[in-house]
């Protein structure tokens, strides 16, 4: 099907309001790949004298008692990285067991370091880890702002200390002379610890906007200032013995300039800091030492430092998986205690392993692009050339090309958790290791290759799609990495090959040692295949005609509803919304497009699975469409997949849930209902549940009775959310009817589904002569009535923006909320419908309006309120 949806002129301005608010969204992703452009464009020019070859002689010879203490450095370095968040557990006085909570931060650090966004995507694993441990949000962000204010002050010390002590270190990037940098320095120190040190004693708080900071106490933060100490000092170390002897000044002029080019990277938000963190480097380090030594340096530091730990716990994250596929229970050894001690850290971090598995295959990708653009640097790979024939040695590189391109391309697949991304990942990985072994002259590939196929092998089942390979991949986040790595292959491609000029001859000379026309074919064909690919994925995008359902969408809907516990998701039977069904059939997405918004009532419905597939193909079909995709009052069990579809969410309000196994009119507690109740009956009132099919004499009274309703209250027939006085759809439930005297007075209609555990309401009206107290009774007298007939729990329906906590949150939509819903009786009475549901002592469970935008969802809400009011057209067409 195909969906074309106008917004009409009066939607312009919201429009123009969303591509205004579009474009916000987009700066910081465009600014960091401008910065990684302007790195990549200065390390080309401060490597400009470096020849490839020596880098690669000085990392071949790097002695491996080097490596292997800078790998002790790093591993020690990554220790104090973990305690950062034990620290901050004590801060706040959450206690945890410890191997969790440093197993947690490791694997926060060590994904979030490689990844990039370190701050965003270590609180993403703390979420996971502490949130199943009874963390709840606040806490999680305590811990969060406690580990980076902590790093960031320490790495400000620290290379302020630094540059106190030598005030030369970075004499080459700042305009002043030594004495005033020395005077700088010390004052922006003492600046610094004086007033943590009297915060610390005094134990003073701070607010920043909503947030509350608490200083930590003495003991605290010397401990603290330890840990941070070590963790920026043991990294340095990693780096200063990569350097090799005579090429690096004293450890304390190095760490002011290591300090420096850290936070360069990070404030950057590039991934790693790649390109930022170098350049700082290489411009303040001597060049006396030589620049192809400290470039050798800086790239064996970003393995060892970075891929490393991440490799390790992506192989921990695998074993773990397989630990857990045999039961856990054959593995009784050190590796087997290891997992059951953190096995809440493990499982907390296993939903994001699509999204580490993507980043893995990517660089994957990225390596094998880049190794078929460098020219041989073993002799053994120059021997290869003479032996091979010239189309083998030709068309493998173009295969590698190839096969890397394509890896890069699934990577955006794998992160969808499509099924036949990941078979077609592990197919191009192992064809990459038996052409790499083939050519007998990088092992290292290979084995990096099979490795990676081997990780990916436990993690099958959380690969479960099996429709297109991905729906609208290409985020705004995924189209700068692909830049940023076509930006990196252009680097290392003219970098590599910067000895032999340009000639437009080059791209037809074929020979065993014709390495740069080589590289020019292969560079191309990577770059043509990676574009064709994303533009193929954006092209697959699927597009829907929003229309009424046909009888078997209707069909199929009901047989999912059926199923459900939820009664809203009866709903979908009214006909007034779209229905879009999985692939599989198993689950379905209910919406209405008004204005520029495309509503979905409620989350998606049906198999988990199944549900979080057509979820993606209704934001991405959305997206395609130009419009924004909503999500209409989700319960709480849904939050988890909004994050995932990136979605923001906005409290709507609170659903009454009243708990039928515990209701009763007994008690001291329930003495104004029970006396209510027993006046209402002896006033003649009583309640009848009728079943369909209803009689037609009972609907056209009935029908009276919802006319008087509408005029009592001014108002029309609803849609979307509610149903409408139809004959067609009431038939569908039983009806709760009240009479006095025999003659009815009040009605509702139940919704039910076939698991009959939950029952609700739907419309409920009452005549001009019904007696006061009316339905009150009919509620009390339903949850006995439903009790009795074994229902669990009964659904009171929605109290709007009850339960905002604007103190709490700081949010400008939570304070708007609560000011209206103190205030706004004059328009609707959002107390007291609180209040009169509350008569029966239900569980409150907060509902919310998922959306694309952190903005007060104003206009979501405005596309809502027309689709609810479009019910009474539609219905007078329907009777019509």
């Amino acid at each position: 099907m195909t969906l074309t949806t106008k917004p009409s002129d009066s939607a312009a301005a919201p429009e123009r309001s969303g591509q205004k608010s579009q474009l916000r969204a987009l700066l910081p992703y465009l600014a960091a790949l401008l910065l990684f452009g302007a790195g990549i464009m200065a390390l080309y020019r401060l490597l400009e004298p470096v020849d490839i070859q020596a880098v690669a002689h000085q990392i071949m010879t790097t002695p491996w008692h080097v490596i292997g203490a800078a790998m002790v450095a790093t591993l020690a370095g990554y220790g104090c990285l973990a305690c950062y968040d034990w620290s901050a557990l004590r801060h706040i006085g959450k206690r945890l067991p410890p191997p969790v909570a440093l197993m947690g931060g490791f694997l926060a650090y060590a994904f979030g370091n490689t990844i990039g966004l370190t701050a965003v995507s270590g609180a993403a694993v703390r979420w996971r880890v502490y949130s199943g441990l009874g963390l709840d949000g606040y806490d999680i962000a305590a811990i969060s702002t406690f580990t980076s204010v902590a790093f960031g002050i320490a790495a400000t010390l620290v290379g302020l200390t630094a540059l106190a002590v030598h005030p030369t270190a970075l004499a080459g990037l700042l305009p002043f002379g030594p004495d005033m940098v020395r005077l700088m320095a010390v004052l922006a120190v003492l600046g610094i610890l004086g007033p943590l040190i009297w915060a610390s004693v005094s134990q003073r708080q701070m607010k920043i906007r909503r947030f509350t900071l608490n200083a930590p106490s003495p003991a605290n933060m010397a401990a603290q200032l330890l840990i941070s100490l070590g963790d920026i000092s043991l990294s340095a170390l990693t780096l200063y013995l990569l350097l090799p002897t005579g090429s690096a000044p004293d450890f304390l002029t190095f760490l002011a300039i290591f300090a420096a080019a850290t936070m360069a990277g990070i404030i950057s938000h590039v991934p790693g800091g790649v390109g930022v963190f170098e350049t700082v480097m290489i411009a303040a380090l001597p060049a006396a030492g030589g620049i192809d030594k400290i470039a050798a340096a800086l790239l064996l530091f970003r393995l060892i430092y970075y891929l490393v730990p991440f490799a390790a716990a992506l192989v921990l994250l695998a074993l773990f998986e397989a630990w857990r596929v045999v039961s856990g229970r054959r593995w009784e050894n050190r590796m087997g205690r290891l997992f059951s001690a953190t096995e809440p850290a493990f499982r907390a971090v296993e939903p994001l392993a699509p999204l580490l598995l993507a980043v893995m295959v990517f660089g994957s990708g990225l390596w094998m692009s880049l190794s078929s653009l460098l020219p041989p640097m073993t002799e053994a790979a120059d021997a290869a050339e003479t032996f091979f024939p010239l189309a083998f040695i030709e068309g493998s590189a173009l295969l590698t090309s190839a096969l890397g391109a394509l890896l890069i391309v699934l990577s955006l697949g794998l992160v969808r958790r499509s099924l036949g991304a990941l078979w077609l990942t592990m197919l191009a990985m192992l064809t990459g290791a038996v052409i790499s072994l083939v050519q007998n002259v990088e092992p290292e590939q290979a084995t990096a290759l099979i490795v990676g196929v081997l990780i990916l092998m436990p993690f099958r089942r959380a690969f479960h799609r099996r429709s297109m390979l991905t729906h609208a991949a290409l985020t705004p986040g995924w189209v700068v990495l692909l830049l940023a790595a076509i930006l990196g292959v252009g680097f290392v491609m003219f970098f590599s090959h910067k000895s032999t000029p340009y000639a437009h001859e080059l791209w037809w000379q074929f020979a065993t040692d014709a390495n740069a026309p080589r590289a020019l074919r292969s560079g191309l064909l990577a770059s043509l295949l990676v574009g064709a690919g994303s533009l193929f994925l954006l092209l697959r995008t699927p597009r829907f005609r929003a229309c009424p359902p046909t009888a078997d969408e209707l069909a199929a809907a009901r047989t999912i509803a059926m199923a459900q516990g939820d009664p809203a998701a009866c709903f979908a039977l009214t006909g007034d919304k779209t229905i879009l069904l999985s692939d599989d059939r198993r689950a379905f997405v209910m919406f209405g497009v008004a204005g520029t918004s495309w509503l979905a009532y409620g989350a998606p419905i049906g198999e988990p699975e199944s549900a979080e597939e057509v979820a993606y193909t209704f934001v991405d079909a959305a997206r395609r469409d130009g419009v924004r995709p909503v999500f209409y009052q989700i319960g709480p069990e849904a939050v988890p997949l909004m994050l995932d579809l990136g979605m923001t969410l906005h409290k709507m309000g609170e659903e009454a849930v009243v708990d039928l196994r515990r209701f009763s009119l007994e008690g001291p507690s329930r003495k104004r209902l029970r006396t209510a109740h027993a006046r209402a009956g002896r006033d003649g009132l009583t309640l009848e549940l009728m079943y369909p099919p209803h009689d037609a004499g009972l609907m056209a009274r009935l029908r009276s009775i919802s006319d008087e309703w509408l005029s009592l209250k001014k108002s029309q027939e609803k849609g979307f959310s509610v149903g409408r006085f139809q004959r067609d759809w009431l038939d569908m439930w039983p009806l709760a009817v009240v009479r006095l005297d025999g003659a009815p007075v009040a009605f509702a209609n139940l919704l039910q589904t076939d698991r009959q555990d939950c029952c609700g309401v739907d419309l409920m009206r009452h005549s001009l002569h019904a007696p006061a107290g009316t339905m009150e009774f009919l509620f009390t007298e339903l949850l006995l009535q439903m009790k009795a007939r074994g229902f669990a729990r009964f659904s009171l329906g929605m109290a709007p923006l009850s339960g905002l906590s604007p103190q709490r949150s700081g949010r400008l939509w939570d304070r708007f909320g609560s000011l209206a819903y103190r205030h706004g009786g004059a328009f609707y009475n959002f107390e007291g419908l609180r209040a009169f549901k509350a008569k029966f002592d239900p569980d409150w469970v907060p509902h919310y309006l998922a959306t694309p935008s952190g903005l007060p969802p104003l206009l979501p809400l405005a596309d809502a309120a027309r689709l609810i009011s479009r019910g009474g057209e539609r219905g007078a067409e329907r009777e019509a």
